[in-house]
């Protein structure tokens, strides 16, 4: 019974194993089988990479290998949006051609996806990506002016856009009354823009684009767009503002005041204020304004201003008092001359000056003639209300007596007269009196005190010699006294007091002899 138990038991086992076996040998075969079935080989997609707007394209899906037996679907697809553009059914492994009117929505990425149509264990490939690029041809260029208006200032910044209605992959052009513009430091060109961060007189005129398609190298199509005419206008400058005064009648007076800028475009709007309060406003053409106000004599009438705006930014003047002074006090001349060769006066510069007055008019006369601004020998410089200056040319027909007058300018019932002067060449190069005189008394004050130095000199110089005299006198009775040799004495006195005669070395011996015996003489003697 053991030994039919252990075979019955050995005989289970087999057949396990033999089952075993035979699944595994299955599925192994199973799997080799799935595994041929599975591959479809990655296929291929070929065409142009570059298409006109509306033109016929053909792409062609091409399979390196077939499963047999096995019809395979192939399909064009859009890769951005998966979107489908076609299909084919291969049987056989034939390529599938795909024909299509190109249209924008193609260009992107495109893919051919395979995958067999009857067997879903069959799992699909997908070929590398195709770009394909579509030409548009432009239509309809148009400059759109970005920065505002077409009327400029300087220094303002100016950017323009070219577009277009229809066409990519364009390139740009932009022109200047027909000249091709370049880029610069303050003109920036990028893509269809063009900008200019600083605006000049220079940049004024008219702006043209021109968009282009290529296609293969050739031109496709353009577009120009109409001409934009830019105008750069010159900002107003600040004005200048100056009044003279009308005389209405004998009591009543007026102020004409004058608003002028020098640069600006025209029409220039000029305001008139006096402090905070706005007097009048004139639209002029021609860059000048002139406004007539009240006027009262010797009376403070306040601060006025003027502003000028031709658009941009306005332009101010500077304060102006009204006030205005009338002539008074004296009138004061005086002259500097001009020297020549030989110290001899060739010209003359006479200045005119008036003590008080805001608008004065200044007039010489030579003689009782008036001298207006030029003549033969003189000039008038008039440079109110400072002063006034007439430049004369010294020589025969300048000669006469001189004077200078000043009135109001805007009244000349009163008028103040200077000095006269009587100017000619002789005069003016004669010397002084009072020149003369200083000169002649330095000349004899150092006579003078000449004199008075040679005198010390002989005093003091005979007395020094009536003091040697004496000397030699009382030298003399001081020998008597002692009988003393005379002869001798006076030697050696001689040889003590004459310090510019020196005695040889030969002859040191004998004076040394006489200067012993001389001194025993005197000392027996006593």
């Amino acid at each position: 019974m053991l030994e039919v138990s252990s075979c019955t038991k050995v005989s289970h086992f087999s057949l396990k194993m033999f089952a075993s076996l035979l699944v595994v040998t299955l599925g192994l075969c199973y799997c080799r089988k799935d595994s041929n079935q599975t591959f479809l080989g990655i296929p291929q997609l070929i065409g142009p990479s570059k298409a006109v707007l509306g033109k016929i394209v053909v792409f062609k899906c091409v399979m390196p290998s077939h499963p047999k037996n096995e019809s395979v679907l192939l399909q064009l697809i859009k890769k951005d949006n998966a979107k489908q553009l076609g299909e084919y059914t291969s049987l056989s492994g034939e390529a599938a051609t795909f024909s299509l009117v190109t249209r924008l929505s193609y260009e992107g990425n495109l893919e051919c996806w395979a995958r067999a149509q009857n067997n879903s264990h069959i799992r699909p490939t997908v070929s590398r990506t195709h770009y394909l690029r579509v030409v548009e041809g432009v239509k309809e260029a148009h400059i759109v002016v970005l920065s505002g208006p077409v009327e400029f200032f300087q220094g303002q910044s100016l950017e323009l856009l070219c577009e277009i209605t229809a066409g990519n992959n364009v390139s740009y052009k932009w022109l200047q009354n027909g000249q091709l513009i370049s880029p610069s430091p303050s003109l920036h060109l990028s893509d269809n823009r063009l900008f200019i961060s600083r605006i000049t007189s220079e940049n004024t005129g008219d702006y043209t684009c021109t968009a282009t398609d290529y296609y293969n190298q050739t031109v496709l199509s353009t577009s120009t767009s109409p001409d934009v005419e830019i105008k750069v206008k010159d900002v107003v400058s600040a004005p200048a503002i100056s009044f003279t005064v009308l005389k209405e009648d004998s009591y009543n007076y007026s102020a004409v005041v004058t608003c002028e800028s020098a640069n600006g475009t025209r029409p220039v709007t000029f305001s008139l204020y006096n402090r905070t309060e706005l007097v009048a406003s004139v639209t002029s053409d021609n860059r000048k304004a002139i406004f007539k106000l009240p006027l009262v004599l010797d009376q403070y009438s306040g601060e006025l201003q003027c502003n000028a705006d031709n658009g941009a930014q306005a332009a101010h003047s500077q304060w102006l008092p009204l006030e205005v002074v009338s002539v008074g006090g004296p009138v004061t001349m005086h002259y500097d001359s001009d020297i020549g060769e030989h110290f001899a006066v060739i010209g003359l510069k006479l200045y005119c000056k008036v003590a008080k007055g805001s608008h004065p008019r200044y007039q010489w006369f030579l003689n009782k003639t008036l001298l207006r601004d030029r003549g033969s020998f003189y000039y008038v410089v008039d440079q109110p209300p400072e002063q006034s200056i007439l430049l004369l040319s010294v020589g025969r027909s300048s000669a006469g007596t001189y004077r200078c007058q000043v009135s109001d300018s805007f009244d000349n019932t009163t008028a103040i007269s200077s000095r006269k002067r009587y100017l000619d060449k002789e005069v003016l190069n004669r010397l002084p009196v009072l020149v003369v005189a200083v000169v002649f008394g330095c000349f004899t004050t150092l006579i003078l005190l000449v004199s008075v130095c040679c005198c010390v000199g002989v005093v003091y110089n005979g007395g020094l010699k009536m003091e040697r005299m004496t000397v030699a006198y009382e030298d003399e009775l001081e020998l008597c006294e002692y009988g003393e040799d005379a002869g001798v004495v006076r030697s050696a006195r001689g040889g003590e007091f004459d310090q510019t005669s020196e005695a040889s070395a030969d002859e040191w011996p004998q004076i040394a002899e006489q200067k012993k015996t001389l001194e025993d003489e005197t000392f027996e003697a006593l």
